[in-house]
């Protein structure tokens, strides 16, 4: 695995938000400053993300106050995915249990799904997503409504998400819940699966992007299965010692630090 020339031959960057630019609210050092650098030498950066529990537009705010100069339209995350991934199993109008954040619910809506709160209402589709207040009732109703009969879909399977004070369970951890509970598992949209990585590139026009993450199960799986490049940074999930004992489609072709090795590559 090289450290050298990140963008020979590379026309712009997707990249990871936990663990790669902020751990929280709070930014990694480094990460926004070389971010902005990049950006302000001209190098596209779109944002590609498994956290479903926010809007494009509500990160792109996030972004811009850390002091990444960013918009909506540069953030790809899986709330859209898994809205993408039900149209291919339940056709509009059906009923959906929403398990996850405000905004997972209200993208549903407006994909013309009927949102419901209770297995009670006898959903066709469960929708699955990540967000800080999902807990014990809700995940209970995904539970009794998958047992039931209805379509389940994931937005990511990520076990763990990095936070300020530390390493939190993430989604995936949530869905083994009530994975436990039916004996059954998920259809599984956002990363490791190469659309978003393939649709951030789409609408930026790139043709070999990079993509930059810390972990090897979503990240760097996803951007490899994708036909990218891919970059590790050592400042979110994953270890230097667990990519060079990872299996060939986890590895990364490059593990630096942190984003600021990136940078450094813009006056080579």
């Amino acid at each position: 695995m090289s450290t050298a020339r990140f963008f020979h031959g590379h026309d712009g960057l997707l990249c990871d938000l936990d663990g790669v630019v902020y751990a929280g609210a709070g930014a990694i050092p480094g990460a926004v400053e070389s971010l902005a650098a990049l950006i302000e030498a001209g190098i596209p950066v779109a944002f590609v993300t498994n956290n479903a529990s926010r809007s494009p537009q509500t990160v792109a705010d996030h972004l811009r106050d850390l002091g990444v100069p960013t918009d909506a339209e540069h953030v790809f995350g899986s709330a859209q995915a898994g809205v993408a991934l039900l149209r291919q199993h339940v056709a509009a109008g059906a009923s959906v249990l929403a398990v996850g954040s405000d905004y997972l619910a209200g993208l549903l809506g407006e994909s013309g799904y009927r949102v419901v709160c209770s297995a009670s209402d006898r959903p066709d589709a469960v929708v699955q997503g990540f967000d800080p207040s999902v807990g014990w009732a809700q995940l209970a109703e995904a539970a009794y409504a998958v047992n039931a009969g209805a379509v389940w879909i994931a937005t990511n399977l990520d076990l763990s998400i990095p936070r300020a004070e530390g390493v939190a369970p993430g989604n995936g951890a949530l869905v083994g819940a009530v994975s436990h509970a039916t004996g059954t598992c998920p259809v599984a949209a956002g990363k490791p699966e190469p659309h978003l990585f393939q649709t951030a590139a789409r609408e930026l026009g790139l043709v070999n992007p990079l993509v930059v993450g810390d972990r090897l199960d979503t990240d760097i799986r996803g951007g490899n299965a994708a036909g990218f490049d891919t970059v590790m940074v050592l400042t979110g999930i994953d270890t230097r010692q667990s990519a060079e004992q990872a299996r060939e489609a986890d590895r990364p072709g490059w593990i630096v630090d942190d984003m600021t090795a990136l940078a450094a590559e813009i006056d080579r």
